[in-house]
């Protein structure tokens, strides 16, 4: 199936979803090395799901589930938290599946990324911002990452310029991170009333700041996918300079998360609304 809809023209990734296809350093590479390059973006992608899912989110889906938190959660909420738990291990399978059929059907390897710099990064960053609490960084981490708003699951499932199965996927990942954004919007709800006065006022003003961490480019891979089209060492910094180095939006792609924050009462907190304004997640008028 994949053999036959690249050969009616259907491409792997969207050219408008890789944020440095059209830069002057890689638009004019041969057709085959751009076709290259969206394959790995794809690759990226769904290795970044796996990873994701299992790394960061389960981590805290688990302790959910087994009522390992610190606070009494309740036999509902454990349920559904064991359903987020299978739903993210699926996800993570079949990402791991289709970039196993795509080089088969492409004979463009994936790259042996290493994804574990964005994971200590994540631990490191919760550990300097709320040091001694590891598993509220670890539960808040997983509540901002489920409600934040991800750009590429709204996008490709429309996109019928995209292989067919890279659609499904992403349709049906889309819709299951739907279900896991009620469902941690609700336990945050759940978590902030049960902490007492003290952790709400250390954990509240440093939201912003795990925000913006899970927010941060991870570049590693893209500097490899780079350097195996041909890019020069020079040329490859300056097209992540260029792609990567701006400003990204995080106001928009928070703002679930920060709507969620609001009406539990974290700007409410001493310092707190100060902090998101400094992030640029909320107007500082």
């Amino acid at each position: 199936m994949l053999q036959d809809e690249t050969e009616q023209g259907k491409v792997y990734f969207p050219g408008n979803l890789v944020p440095y296809l059209d830069h002057p350093l890689v638009r004019d590479l041969a057709p085959r090395t751009l076709e290259e390059l969206r394959v790995r973006h794809l690759y990226q992608f769904l290795l970044a799901t796996t990873h994701l899912e299992t790394r960061v989110v389960n981590r805290g889906a688990e302790r959910i589930a087994n009522n390992r938190i610190g606070i009494d959660v309740s036999p509902a909420t454990r349920l559904d938290a064991f359903k987020v738990y299978c739903d993210e291990g699926y996800h993570s399978l079949y990402s791991l599946d289709l970039v196993r059929q795509v080089e088969a059907a492409t004979a463009i390897a994936a790259p042996d990324w290493d994804f574990g710099g964005f994971a200590d990064r994540l631990d490191a960053t919760a550990g300097r911002l709320l040091p001694g609490e590891p598993v509220l960084a670890q539960l808040l981490q997983v509540v901002v990452f489920e409600t934040l708003i991800t750009g590429v699951l709204n996008e490709l499932p429309n996109d019928t310029t995209v292989v067919t199965t890279v659609r499904d996927i992403a349709r049906d990942h889309a819709r299951d991170e739907g279900r896991h954004h009620r469902f941690f919007s609700r336990f945050f709800h759940d978590l902030w009333s049960a902490l007492d006065s003290g952790l709400r006022d250390r954990a509240a003003p440093v939201l912003p700041a795990l925000i913006e961490d899970c927010l941060l480019w991870d570049v590693h891979p893209v500097r490899r996918s780079l350097s195996l089209a041909g890019l020069t060492p020079a040329d490859v910094e300056t097209v992540i300079a260029d792609a990567y180095g701006g400003a990204r939006d995080i106001r928009q792609s928070a703002s679930a998360t920060v709507r969620m924050c609001r009406s539990a009462g974290v700007l409410d907190v001493p310092g707190a609304r100060e902090s998101f304004a400094d992030k640029g997640l909320i107007s500082d008028d």
